[in-house]
């Protein structure tokens, strides 16, 4: 099968880019050194070839994630980078952890405490640097370290997501910022102990002093938002589409907001051809001509017309502004090379 042949809305992956992507961040990143986060994929297939470059650890968002990737003989060393306090989701981890190897984030004694009564085993302190979301106060760390351990837990070592800093584009700016935010957490990992200290994403991958490992997920696949930061990696995810209506002023596509994650603003398009070659936009898959996107709805995008591109029936590549929610509203995923279509994965770990 070609990708000409796949029913719309179909999400394809580039299997050369993906590799080229994987072996750029394994070469900056090596082995432990990378923590993949699987939320930017939710796919144990693709997660197998990180494991293959070396990476064998791995950082997962959900329960269901950490579960998905242990039944799938990928437990090695996962960590849940979020909190919960949900008693079933938390007992069916401690469960797991006769065949996978399983962390969660921590970050208040009520937290500590859920995973304690649970049956888990190990922690992370998860430490606010900055972002306001999830975290304790870098001053508190020590004492829920203390806590957790009372408790019978091992604290392995402490957390903290700098997110606020990942699209900040001035290059010297980010790293003195990222400097700041690792600043906090290494001071609160002398309180805590334990000896990982985890942080950082796609965005700001290489500017880390002191981190032990880098939980970038985005890099694998990308998007139309990390796109502008000028990252050594190149985009390796689309939605193919089909026009379904055109007139000399737009076209319809039928890739809506069902198909896409729409946070990070509207997507880009790219009329597509086979004949193509490889030197479009595309990287490989070959594309055409950019085009603009007026809008997106439920089931559609408009686009501007390209005179003999998108006349109706015609393919159109569209990219993703954010690649997590995108990949969690697809079902599988088609794996390509030069326009062949040569794996189907399933994005098994979407969901709750």
């Amino acid at each position: 099968m070609r990708i000409r042949d796949l029913p719309t809305p179909a999400l394809i992956i580039d299997a050369t880019v993906l590799a080229q992507n994987i072996e750029t961040m394994s070469t900056a990143l090596p082995g432990a050194a990378l923590r993949p986060h699987v939320k930017a994929h939710k796919c144990t297939a693709l997660a197998a070839v990180q494991a293959a470059a070396g990476h064998r650890s791995f950082t997962c968002a959900t329960p269901r994630e950490v579960l998905g990737m242990a039944a799938n003989g990928l437990g090695e060393d996962l960590l849940l980078a979020n909190e919960s306090v949900d008693p079933a989701r938390l007992r069916a981890m401690a469960a797991a952890q006769d065949s996978a190897r399983i962390t969660i984030a921590v970050d208040s004694v009520s937290t500590i405490d859920a995973a304690a009564a649970a049956g888990l085993h190990e922690v992370l302190i998860d430490v606010d640097v900055g972002l306001p979301r999830c975290g304790c106060a870098p001053r508190d760390a020590g004492r829920l370290a203390a806590h957790a351990r009372a408790a019978g837990l091992t604290v392995r070592g402490v957390m903290g997501y700098e997110g606020h800093l990942m699209m900040v584009t001035d290059r010297e700016a980010k790293r003195a910022k990222v400097a700041e935010a690792m600043d906090l957490l290494l001071r609160a990992s002398g309180d805590v102990g334990g000896d990982i200290v985890s942080a950082g994403g796609t965005g700001t991958f290489d500017l880390h002093d002191g981190v032990t490992e880098v939980q970038a997920g985005s890099y694998a696949l990308m998007d139309t938002q990390y796109g502008t930061l000028g990252l050594p990696f190149a985009q390796a995810c689309f939605v193919v589409g089909t026009v379904v209506s055109s007139n000399p002023r737009h076209a319809v596509v039928d890739v809506g907001l069902k198909a896409l994650g729409m946070d990070h603003g509207n997507p880009a398009a790219t009329t597509w051809m086979e004949d193509a070659g490889s030197d479009g936009a595309a990287g490989g898959i070959g594309a055409g001509t950019s085009t603009d996107v007026w809008f997106c709805s439920d089931e559609h995008v408009t686009i501007s017309s390209v005179p003999g591109r998108t006349d109706v029936d015609a393919r159109v590549l569209i990219t993703p502004a954010h690649i997590d929610p995108t990949m969690a509203m697809h079902e599988v995923a088609w794996l390509v090379r030069d326009g062949e279509v040569i794996d189907r994965w399933p994005i098994d770990l979407r969901g709750w």
